[in-house]
C-alpha cells in the first residue's frame, strides 16, 4: 500500500487551543511545505491562535505514515493578501498626489504605488521604494511598476505651457505651446494606451482613467492650447480601454479645483451635459476619492461618466457611493 501523507491545517471552527491542530490525507506525489516560511496562520481567520510563538512538530514517520509539520518561532498574519495593490501614474501631479496618499494612509486596505516621470516628482511624494520612476512612452519602463499590481489609475496628461512674454494689460490672450514630445497625440493617446496593454498583459482586474469633461465638441477651447487637441486624444484613450476588455472605470472631470473635498453633493452625468449648467466644477479631492471609491463597487465597473459637484453648502455632501455609482448607466 502506499505511504500517504498528512499535512497540518487549522480548524476556525475550534474553541480551544489543543483541538484545533488537526489532519489531512495527500498523495505522497503532492508535494509539500517543509520550511517555516510556508505557513502563515491569520488570529483574524483562526480565533483559537494569537500572534505569539507557535511549535509545530517537524517532520516524522509513524506506522508508515510520514507526518510533515512546521516548525515556526512566530505566526505572522496573512493581511497583505486581502488588500488590494494599486498603481498610480501620474503620481506627482497635483490630483494624482492626492490619490497615491489617500492610499498610503488607508493601508489596512490598499498597497499604493506610484508612476512618475522624473526623480524631482518622486522626492516631491516622499521618495518610498514603492515610487517608481518611467516614462509611459516607453512601456519597458512600465513593466516592473504594473507588474503584480490589481488595479491602475490613470492620471497622466498632456501639460501645455504658456509661452513666455504674456502681459495680460495688452487684453491679449495668453499663447500656449507643448514641449517635443509631449503632445496630447504622444502623452494622452500613446502613452496611455502603453498603459493600458502593459496593464491588460499583467492581468490587472481594473483600470481607473481619469479625462476630463468636453470631449463631445471638437471646438471645445481646450482643444485650441498649442494646437494640441488634447480632447481629442483623450477621447481616443477612452474608447480604447472601453474596448479592451479589462473592466474599467472612466471619469471625465469638470473643471478641477484645489478646494477641500468631502463636502460637495457630488453629480454624475454624461456627454457633456453637465457643461451646461452652472454646476461644471470639482475640487480635486473629490476626484481622487471617486478614483479609490470606484475599486470597491462593481457599480462602477465597465461604467463612464461626467463629475462635478454642486457648490459648497447646497445639497449633501456624497457619502454614499454605491449610490452614486448606481445612478451611471452609460459604458461610454
Amino acid at each position: 500500500m502506499a505511504t500517504t501523507t498528512r499535512v497540518p491545517f487549522v480548524s476556525a471552527t475550534t474553541r480551544f487551543p489543543n483541538q484545533c491542530h488537526k489532519y489531512s490525507l495527500l498523495a505522497p506525489s503532492i508535494p509539500l511545505p517543509v520550511s517555516s516560511s510556508s505557513l502563515t496562520i491569520s488570529s483574524s481567520s483562526y480565533p483559537c491562535y494569537s500572534t505569539s510563538s507557535l511549535s509545530l512538530p517537524t517532520s516524522r514517520t509513524l506506522k508508515g505514515v510520514k507526518r510533515v509539520g512546521v516548525r515556526t518561532s512566530s505566526v505572522v498574519a496573512m493581511a497583505q493578501s486581502s488588500k488590494t495593490t494599486v498603481l498610480v501614474t501620474g503620481a506627482g501631479g497635483r490630483t494624482g498626489q492626492l490619490v497615491y496618499k489617500i492610499l498610503k494612509e488607508r493601508s489596512d486596505q490598499y498597497v499604493a504605488r506610484g508612476f512618475v516621470r522624473t526623480e524631482e516628482s518622486k522626492q516631491k511624494i516622499g521618495a518610498a521604494a514603492d515610487v517608481f520612476v518611467g516614462d509611459i512612452r516607453d512601456v519597458e519602463t512600465l513593466v516592473p511598476a504594473i507588474q503584480g499590481i490589481d488595479a491602475l489609475i490613470i492620471l497622466t496628461s498632456g501639460v501645455p505651457l504658456m509661452k513666455p512674454g504674456f502681459d495680460p494689460t495688452q487684453g491679449n490672450r495668453p499663447e500656449f505651446y507643448f514641449d517635443d514630445g509631449a503632445y496630447p497625440e504622444q502623452v494622452d493617446w500613446l502613452g496611455q494606451k502603453n498603459q493600458i496593454d502593459a496593464a491588460k498583459a499583467a492581468g490587472v482586474k481594473q483600470i481607473v482613467l481619469v479625462g476630463s469633461m468636453g470631449g463631445t465638441d471638437l471646438n471645445n477651447p481646450l482643444n485650441s492650447l498649442g494646437n494640441g487637441n488634447i480632447l481629442v486624444w483623450k477621447r481616443k484613450a477612452e474608447q480604447y480601454l472601453a474596448d479592451s476588455g479589462v473592466p474599467y472605470t472612466i471619469i471625465r472631470a469638470g473643471g478641477l479645483q484645489d478646494k477641500e473635498g468631502g463636502i460637495r453633493e457630488l453629480l454624475v452625468g454624461k456627454d457633456d451635459e453637465l457643461l451646461k449648467t452652472e454646476t461644471r466644477t470639482i475640487a480635486r479631492p473629490d476626484v481622487a476619492e471617486v478614483c479609490i471609491q470606484a475599486l470597491n463597487f462593481e457599480e462602477a465597473k465597465f461604467k463612464a461618466f461626467d463629475l462635478a459637484s454642486k457648490p459648497e453648502g447646497k445639497g449633501s455632501p456624497t457619502k454614499d457611493f454605491k449610490a452614486l455609482f448606481s445612478q451611471i448607466t452609460t459604458r461610454f
